[in-house]
């Protein structure tokens, strides 16, 4: 069987006219599943419909809630959203959680052959995977040479630096666990569907979100059950880290601070959010000990990586539903004091003018959804 996440590595700002004419994207979260079918016409990438359906009422639970549902279960949401949206592909890509993976960089001799890669890679990756290998699908990627020379000229005059730093190579390493991939699989059986390829969800949300960017770039995504984070430079992840926070947990202590029901504490988050409700003074407390908790471990892994690197992240990109938390913007740029941008996936694809400030408004909620039917498109 071929690796499903075999050339996920694609190119991740480049959109040229590929031979299909329609691609379709498909996210399928923690708390909901997000669908977005774009075509090319003209040469161009035209938005054709997107969808969003919450998972809670699937378990049982409030929209909004994080949920671990049976493929089953999970197969019934998918065909609703997609009948709901008008979405007739049957053959999508789909986005694997990184939960469901690890992510990680070793470096090898740059003597080493690229034939030698495929059995050398394993057995270094060994090292830093906590099940046995035959457990995952493994990927990798050669980190460019340009990005390593850049670092050796800034760190040359570091006497802790080994000469022999110059002889190695950098090599970004994707361990995916083989049952959340049986697991989709399985989903997409049961949906009566076939898929065009797996991809990890970061690679999806960084091709959505970024340009053409050179400078280290962090960009965060804020789910509802955690906060990923992904340092990005030469349009290649650098360094992840996630947080085990997100906008279910803010909305699960408003609901339990004020004694309201979650659903209440999810529309007074998404209303108000850091600027604070005049009815509620202590809303703004209440989610702020959440994002100040998200903003320092942030300050941490960005601190470890520029004292590592010699390096200094150029701008902060928002991405994922709970970036569109109200002040939370304005709190991270006093904070990191950096440019800070919430992401437009849209912006890359033409749409009616009449949608323009709906999808300026919530875009971010669909970045990995718009970036897997963007690199199908290519």
């Amino acid at each position: 069987m071929d690796n499903p996440l075999r050339k996920f590595f694609s190119s991740l700002s480049n959109l040229g006219g590929g031979a299909e004419n329609s691609a379709v994207g498909v996210d399928i979260g923690s708390s909901a599943i997000k669908v977005v079918e774009i075509k090319t016409k003209g040469g161009k990438a035209i938005l054709e419909t997107y969808g969003a359906i919450a998972l809670g009422p699937y378990d049982g639970l409030d929209a909004g809630r994080v949920t671990n549902l049976s493929v089953e279960k999970v197969a019934e949401a998918l065909k609703e959203v997609l009948k709901q949206s008008g979405v007739v592909t049957t053959s999508p890509a789909f986005s694997i959680p990184v939960q469901s993976s690890l992510i990680f960089t070793i470096e090898l001799p740059s003597s080493i052959k690229e034939s030698e890669m495929a059995t050398i890679v394993p057995t270094e990756a060994r090292k830093y995977i906590p099940v046995p290998i035959t457990e995952v699908s493994l990927d990798y990627f050669i980190l460019p040479q340009k990005e390593s020379s850049f670092e050796e000229m800034n760190t040359v005059s570091n006497s802790d630096v080994p000469q022999k730093k110059s002889e190695k190579i950098s090599v970004l390493v994707v361990a995916t666990q083989n049952d959340a991939i049986s697991k989709y699989r399985a989903v997409v059986s049961q949906c009566s569907l076939s898929t065009s390829f797996f991809e990890i969800e970061i690679f999806s949300s960084i091709r959505a979100n970024f340009e053409h960017e050179l400078s280290p770039v962090l960009l965060m995504d804020f789910g509802a059950s955690r906060t990923k984070l992904s340092i990005v430079e030469f349009g290649m992840v650098k360094s992840y880290h996630t947080i085990e926070r997100g906008g279910a947990d803010i909305s699960q202590s408003i609901s339990q601070s004020l004694s309201i029901p979650f659903s209440e504490a999810e529309k007074m988050k998404k209303d108000f959010g850091l600027f604070g409700n005049p009815a509620e003074k202590s809303l703004a407390d209440i989610i702020k000990i959440h994002t100040d908790y998200i903003l320092s471990e942030t300050r941490n892994a960005l601190s470890e990586y520029e004292k590592r690197n010699n390096r200094t992240i150029s701008k902060v990109i928002f991405t994922g539903g709970g970036s569109l938390l109200k002040g939370l913007k304005e709190v991270a740029a006093d904070d990191f004091r950096v440019e800070i941008e919430v992401g437009l996936p849209f912006s890359k694809v033409n749409a009616p003018a009449f949608l323009g400030k709906v999808l300026e408004t919530m875009g971010a909620e669909f970045a990995v959804a718009l970036g897997l039917a963007l690199r199908k498109l290519k």
